[in-house]
């Protein structure tokens, strides 16, 4: 009786390793992604959000829509070193209404994000900060 306990634990232990490795990585090159909502029985479908990606597999643009049409806009630019250089935010109008900047520290990680108002006023700072689970051990 231990012994076929100690196998289905071992299987059971094993069986999401082999579901995760089957999953293919999606290739982001030019993809775009819509995510829609539909009612229970699945008769009407509304468009909730698009995210585009560009050739270079990077995320460009993000909408979300209201069933009004849409309520934001994200777009995405990125520097020479790859990384997110600034995130421009608008209303529903096509309208900026701030932009974030950032900067990253050796890791390549966020380090800090500064939001700006459409006119280029310093509306916030946020600090990132990376804290291991072992720190103290």
């Amino acid at each position: 009786m231990k012994k076929i306990l100690i196998l289905l634990a071992s299987a059971l232990l094993l069986i999401p390793a082999a579901v995760a490795q089957e999953q293919p990585k999606i290739n982001k090159k030019n993809l775009v992604i819509k995510e829609c909502n539909s009612d229970p029985k699945g008769a009407s479908k509304v468009l909730d959000h698009v995210t585009t990606f560009s050739p270079e597999g990077r995320k460009i643009e993000e909408i979300e829509y209201s069933s009004e049409g849409q309520k934001w806009r994200k777009r995405f630019e990125y520097g020479a070193d790859g990384k997110v250089s600034r995130e421009l935010v608008y209303d529903g109008r096509n309208r900026l209404q701030t932009y974030k900047t950032f900067e990253y520290n050796e890791f390549g990680r966020k380090k800090v994000q500064y939001t700006y108002s459409a006119k280029g006023k310093l509306l916030g700072i946020k600090h990132f900060e990376y804290l291991s689970q072992d720190a103290g051990q």
